[in-house]
């Protein structure tokens, strides 16, 4: 059995879901489809998910989103009619709409999250019904029937053990099952969303909960590519890469799978196989537990800003019993989770999303530290990028350290960190934020063009 998650750009328009339908119906093991709401069909475009935003802000802050919820019916009603389906999904799609704008509006979390789900929620019973109207055995089966439940953190909700053992009877339904991805319900059955790009998640669940053979994950490129497409020409396709290699790159950057997406299959050891619905007899790329035929030793890089870093020093640190823990108490006390923690005998420093240390937090923390720790040196950095070189191989190539460091050095990148973790699999570069593409560049040439230009 294959589980088929389908995004945004796949569903955007009559035409592209005419290209989902044909694909979900070219491989009757295709019996599971997660779809997302409908995205952009261009460049300057508005996704639906965004547009249900602006109705629930609309409906919180001015009590009127007529025109909002306007936009959204017209596109939904464009896409029914280009299928020939009657108008009645339309008068639907707007009534359901209407129904969640009318809701409970006390809690502002609630009440956007009911809003967002519909994107998606509209999106399947509008795939069921154009595969039915073909003639094929299809359904809609809502999250709450099914039994998908999260926990009730609305816009970062995570999934709850019980879903797995309750989405397991999908696997006994007959036909194709269309399921809408990013939500599901709270133990007291209020919808609850994933993170953005929650979708995945959805995916990954169900692939988890029934067991399958393969999870598809469709999108609009023809594979993952070893570094940004937008900022290497032609940079080389992965055909295969390790869960681990994927989940490392998609934290640097990435965009092609949301960040936490790979959990579940992971934990089953499901492959996952990113495909291209405009495209959709490209290989693609495939994710595994292990990866057996490896002859490079850097498979991806990837790069991302917005990060800073709080540097600590003290004489004999490494004689303080408990420093790392009263530091790091410091700030999970203030709410701030950390990213890296390289260190040294008598220093260390903890790498943070820059969106999390406000200026206020910033001089709380400092003066905490300061008088509870009572350290010799502490300085914050800002405005700082992550560039990371990932590959199973890097734990077994000797001098991978000395020809990424060379590499920068040559385009006069100053290092303001550099770290390995346990695992070997990654390396991390910590620079300037306006030096992240010649970075991301300059790696690309060392680890990539070289043996091109060696080859040619």
């Amino acid at each position: 059995m294959i589980v088929a998650k389908f995004g945004g750009t796949s569903l955007a328009s009559a035409s592209q879901i005419k290209k989902v339908c044909d694909i979900i119906t070219s491989d009757p093991e295709r019996r599971i489809i997660v779809v997302s709401a409908p995205g952009k069909r261009h460049r300057d475009d508005i996704k639906v998910t965004d547009m249900l935003i602006a109705c629930a802000q609309a409906g919180l802050d001015k009590g009127n989103a007529d025109t909002e919820v306007e936009a959204v019916v017209t596109r939904y009603a464009q896409i029914a009619s280009e299928l020939g389906l009657p108008g009645s999904f339309a008068e639907t799609v707007a009534a359901d709409i209407w129904a969640r704008l009318d809701s409970d509006k006390s809690d502002r979390g609630k009440y956007i999250d009911n809003l967002k789900a519909a994107g998606e929620d509209n999106c399947a019973k509008l795939v069921a019904t154009y595969l039915q109207s073909l003639g094929h055995d299809a359904r809609y089966v809502s999250p709450k029937d099914a039994g998908l439940i999260l926990s009730d953190e609305y816009g970062n909700a995570q999934v709850l053990p019980q879903s797995y053992e309750n989405l397991r009877s999908l696997s006994e339904y007959p036909g194709i099952t269309i399921f809408p991805g990013f939500f599901g319900y709270s133990l007291s059955g209020e919808v609850v969303t994933f993170p953005r790009g929650g979708s995945d998640i959805t995916g990954s669940i169900l692939a988890a909960a029934v067991d399958a053979d393969l999870y598809e994950n469709f999108t609009d490129v023809d594979n993952v590519y070893s570094a940004n497409p937008n900022l290497i020409d032609n940079p080389k396709p992965i055909v295969e890469l390790t869960y681990r290699e994927m989940r490392e790159l998609s934290y640097a950057g990435f965009t092609v799978l949301q960040e936490e997406a790979l959990v579940p299959v992971f934990k089953k050891g499901i492959p996952v196989r990113i495909k291209n619905t405009n495209n959709p007899s490209a290989p693609g790329t495939t994710i595994v537990k292990e990866r057996h035929n490896i002859t490079e030793p850097v498979v991806g890089i990837a790069g991302d800003a917005g990060f800073c870093f709080i540097y600590v020093g003290k004489y004999l640190m490494n004689r303080e019993i408990g420093f790392g823990r009263k530091l790091l108490q410091i700030l999970e006390e203030e709410h701030i989770p950390f990213e890296h923690m390289p260190s040294g005998i008598d220093n260390v420093t903890i790498i943070l999303k820059q969106v999390h240390l406000t200026e206020e937090k910033e001089k709380r923390i400092v003066e905490r530290i300061i008088k509870e720790l009572e350290v010799d040196d502490i300085s914050v950095q800002r405005n700082l990028a992550l560039v990371m070189i990932v590959g199973e191989g890097m734990r077994s190539t000797v001098g991978i350290t000395a020809r990424a460091s060379g590499a920068l050095a040559r385009e006069n990148i100053n290092l303001d960190m550099i770290t390995q973790g346990p695992s070997e699999v990654s390396m991390i570069f910590g620079i300037k934020d306006y030096e992240k593409d010649r970075a991301i560049k300059a790696l690309y040439n060392e680890f990539f063009r070289k043996k091109e230009v060696t080859a040619g």
